[in-house]
């Protein structure tokens, strides 16, 4: 934010207001703004509906479609464009990113609802059906309101996620922000606009977050208090639409990850056929394994103090740590790239063109997951245990070490695959950041894609989805829906 704030001020308001001020802008930001609409409306319907149905209704093969229905996550939105163009001719434009970014998104909407009604109590759904409200009224009315706060936040996700998005919409060739910015600064003929242009960017993404914190406000009374009775609910019989539903779901999951398996299928036999092939690919996927890790244990270790903090010193303090790490969350990794080149030429000149830098702007990416997994998972860990361990004379810090931490474990862990998989799809900050001569499966990926050289970036997408489906198994297993109980 400072960057952004030194930057455009040294271009004077006359440069502001002339960038600002004018049709192209207008419409790059009604642009974005209505994509980010679509496909947050979209994936909230697909999301909640998915959730539901493999959580609380008797479809066949639930726990198959419970695993299937996450893996998109897996799945870069860059790759599924990739995928898309290369099969269907002629597909680009709105409708096309609306398309492909609804079906990697949905997840985010899919994965929160669907442990929220795993893990709900069917207390109040018995209450409504004891007083005459049939299954569909009580599902609507009772169960949904339940779990309204986990749809918000999975809203929110897709709605960041999607203004914040530079290769779907680069591939499928639409004009939005992201794009507008990383032309100008990737052909640098116009730095200044680009960073009036990320500036309004960022107010969008903004406005999103206020909007959100409001509707989450009014939407408290909903929230339920109290973990509940741990007994499975009972689940609502589809009667003649039992097999109509599964293939409905069969479906969705299909062109979800049918299109892209499909694709990515036929042009890596010819890629890998190529001299040289499988060597530039291992030498990809073990620098982009390397760049992950790095950014995932740097990210972890940074959000242990706060996740701490918020959970065993709650305070105004606390609350103003936590709320901040969901700044630079908000902000497009573009963004964050541009201001970590500045920092590191004029302030921290050794650390530019290293693997540090690098895994700096992935801690400031996603510091936010792993923040929110380590708060939840030690707030789990009963602290009368390290009540016992002070009162026998051990250090706060052994205390934390030997008790708090390994208690916590699965937890952050949850959190750690959670930040390893975006790090690994993560593209235009690791296009701006990475070191020379250091390529990695998503910027192979890119610019094999970007010269329409299908056969040779196919080996770079599967890899990176194949990699990148592990973390996304560990999510999905953890949400309860691939239990017997709760799927």
């Amino acid at each position: 934010m400072a960057y952004l704030g030194v930057r455009v001020g040294e271009a004077g308001w006359a440069r502001i207001t002339d960038e600002l001020f004018t049709a192209r802008t207008g419409a790059l930001a009604v642009r974005s703004v209505a994509l980010a609409a679509v496909v947050t409306a979209a994936c909230t319907v697909l999301g909640v509906v998915l959730a539901f149905l493999v959580t609380r209704t008797d479809v066949p093969m639930r726990r198959l479609f419970g695993l299937l229905a996450a893996l998109p996550l897996a799945v870069p939105s860059y790759v599924a464009a990739f995928a898309w163009v290369s099969t269907v001719e002629g597909f680009e434009g709105f409708w096309a990113a609306a398309l492909v970014l609804t079906l990697v998104s949905y997840p985010y909407v899919y994965l929160p609802v669907a442990a929220a009604l795993a893990g709900v109590d069917p207390a109040q759904e018995e209450v409504s059906r004891s007083l005459g409200r049939g299954p569909w009224r009580t599902a609507v009315g009772v169960t949904l309101r339940q779990v309204r706060p986990a749809v918000g936040a999975g809203a929110l996700l897709v709605a960041l996620y999607v203004l914040s998005d530079f290769g779907a919409v680069s591939i499928v060739r639409v004009d939005v922000l992201t794009r507008a910015v990383f032309t100008s600064v990737n052909l640098g003929f116009d730095r200044t606009g680009a960073l009036v242009l990320a500036t309004v960017l960022v107010a969008l993404t903004a406005l999103v977050l206020l909007a959100e914190q409001l509707t989450r406000r009014r939407g408290a009374r909903y929230a339920r208090v109290g973990g509940g009775a741990p007994r499975p609910p009972t689940r609502l019989d589809l009667g003649v639409l039992r097999w109509p539903t599964a293939l409905a779901v069969t479906g969705v999951i299909a062109t979800a990850l049918g299109v892209p398996a499909a694709s990515l299928l036929r042009w890596s036999v010819e890629g890998v056929s190529r001299p040289g092939s499988i060597a530039e690919l291992a030498t990809a996927a073990r620098n982009s394994l390397g760049v992950a890790l790095l950014g995932t244990g740097l990210t972890v270790l940074l959000a242990l103090p706060v996740g701490l903090l918020t959970t065993r010193v709650p305070g105004p303090l606390a609350v103003a740590l936590d709320r901040l790490t969901y700044l630079s969350h908000a902000l497009p990794g573009l963004v964050i790239g541009l201001s970590l080149v500045f920092f590191g030429i004029n302030v921290a000149y050794p650390l530019y063109q290293s693997v540090w830098l690098l895994a700096l702007a992935y801690a400031a990416l996603f510091l936010p997951l792993a923040v929110a997994a380590v708060g939840s998972a030690v707030a789990q860990a009963p602290p009368g245990l390290e009540e016992v361990a002070r009162s026998l004379g051990r250090r706060r810090a052994y205390v934390l070490r030997t008790v708090t931490v390994p208690l916590a474990a699965p937890g952050i862990g949850a959190g750690a695959a959670l930040v390893f998989l975006t790090c690994m799809k993560e593209l235009p900050a690791t296009l701006l950041l990475r070191p020379t001569g250091l390529d990695t499966l998503a910027t192979e990926l890119w610019a094999q894609t970007s010269v329409s050289a299908y056969a040779a970036a196919a080996p770079y997408a599967a890899l990176l989805v194949l990699i990148a489906a592990v973390p996304t198994w560990w999510l999905s297993a953890r949400t309860g829906v691939l239990t017997r109980g709760g799927g």
